[in-house]
């Protein structure tokens, strides 16, 4: 059964008076073993990022600093928009997934991966993605 993308929340510890430490042990609150970690900065307000799905790869995304919007299509054409802007929040990606991110100007994104890196994974192209999934 293929998994929707969904929001998982990590601790939030502290308070405004002193400041906020979010921790995550072991990776138990990641749906999968993390094999790769990335992150992404100081992408232009213009640029959209994403367009692609992965056939095996699991994603959960964190704004740690900044805004991004993300738009995740699965195979089934259901749409759904999120705004991450809060960096004890994070948004699962299952794999198939078509997805895009526009990120605000002080926006870093933290990635975290279930696959290394490989571009055999990549449906780098929005016709193939409809292709795959329209039976």
């Amino acid at each position: 059964m293929m998994q929707s993308p969904h929001i998982i929340e990590f601790a939030k510890l502290g308070a405004s008076e002193i400041g906020f430490i979010s921790v995550i042990e072991q990776f138990k609150h990641i749906p999968f073993e993390v094999q790769r970690v990335f992150w992404t900065y100081y992408t232009p307000e213009s640029i959209v990022r994403g367009r692609h799905a992965h056939h095996k790869t699991e994603q959960v995304l964190i704004a740690v600093s900044g805004r991004i919007i993300v738009n995740v299509e699965m195979p089934d054409g259901q749409v759904e928009l999120y705004r991450l802007e809060d960096p004890h929040v994070g948004l699962y990606v299952p794999p198939n997934a078509w997805h895009t991110m526009q990120y605000s100007h002080s926006a870093v994104q933290l990635v975290f991966a279930s696959n290394p890196y490989d571009e055999s994974d990549y449906i780098r192209e929005y016709d193939k993605f409809r292709e795959i999934w329209k039976a």
